[in-house]
């Protein structure tokens, strides 16, 4: 496995790689929803082609000086995770080498980022679309694995590649889950072992509230908030039931929908969705 931590170390890296080449976008802190997007690029690479990994935690998709501070950092458990899971390539640079001091060009998603994530994270798309975009140029990926978890960033970043002409293919793959239901991030390491015991709430809020997908709109909305706020741990940061595709919300389950909810337990902010079929199949209930 191949480590390099400068621009031109990775580009000259990929030169030499055998195709295809798929890429793995992280921030580090790598737990078992990482590997298991890892094991799918190497599916898509076959034995022949090249995973690429990259660990950065990118400063300029952060709205919270306070989360970028206490964001995980575990370097040498991540290329020791990365190396285990057959990674050829991993990219771990400073934030100094990936962008000038004076820098002054940004990606902008201007309506699947309007909501949800987007209206309470001010800049945290144009953070996301910006260094995604820089990743596919120095790897020169033919294709690069997301996590469904982040379902808006996966919409996002799937609408940058097609409105840019990016020949990038988006793969994504479903949530990776805790034996209690709760979403695996590098977060949950930052819970009290009393909100960590509590946080599975999320998921069977969203649950309970999409079986009853026949009700309005709102009527969903009201039965998950009211799940998620029995707990006295528990702040919404949003709560939306919006169109799979569109990410607008809607009232009524005619089409695929999403209902997402981003909750603070304490400074530690967790993400969660489902999505919800008229037909009353629970795409989450299968994960």
């Amino acid at each position: 496995m191949k480590v390099v931590a400068t621009k031109t170390g990775l580009r000259q890296e990929m030169e030499h790689s055998s195709r295809p080449v798929v890429l793995v976008p992280t921030m580090g802190a790598l737990h078992d929803g990482h590997l298991a997007l890892v094991r799918r690029a190497r599916e898509i690479a076959g034995p022949e082609g090249t995973v690429a990994v990259s660990i950065f935690v990118n400063p300029i998709q952060f709205d919270r000086a306070a989360d970028l501070e206490s964001y995980p950092t575990p370097l040498e458990a991540d290329l020791a995770a990365c190396r285990a899971a057959g990674v050829d390539v991993v990219f771990t640079p400073e934030a100094g080498e990936m962008y000038d001091g004076d820098r002054s060009v940004t990606v902008t998603e201007s309506l699947l980022s309007s909501r949800l994530c987007g209206a309470t994270r001010p800049g945290h798309f144009d953070g996301v679309c910006t260094v995604v975009l820089k990743l596919f140029l120095l790897t020169g990926c033919d294709a690069a694995v997301f996590g469904e978890k982040d379902f808006q960033q996966l919409a996002v970043i799937r609408r940058m590649v097609r409105d840019l002409d990016v020949p990038v293919e988006i793969v994504g793959f479903p949530t990776i889950r805790e034996n209690d239901g709760l979403a695996m991030s590098s977060r949950n390491v930052r819970l009290s072992p009393e909100q960590r015991q509590d946080a599975p709430r999320i998921r069977r809020a969203l649950l309970s509230a999409a079986e009853n997908f026949r009700q309005t709109g709102q009527e969903i909305l009201e039965t998950a908030r009211g799940e998620i706020e029995k707990s006295p741990m528990t702040r919404i940061d949003y709560l939306e039931l919006v169109d799979a595709e569109t990410l607008q919300p809607v009232d009524e389950i005619k089409k695929p929908a999403v209902l997402a909810t981003a909750v603070f337990y304490g400074d530690v902010r967790l993400i969660d969705n489902v999505t919800i079929f008229p037909n009353r199949e629970l795409k989450a209930l299968a994960r």
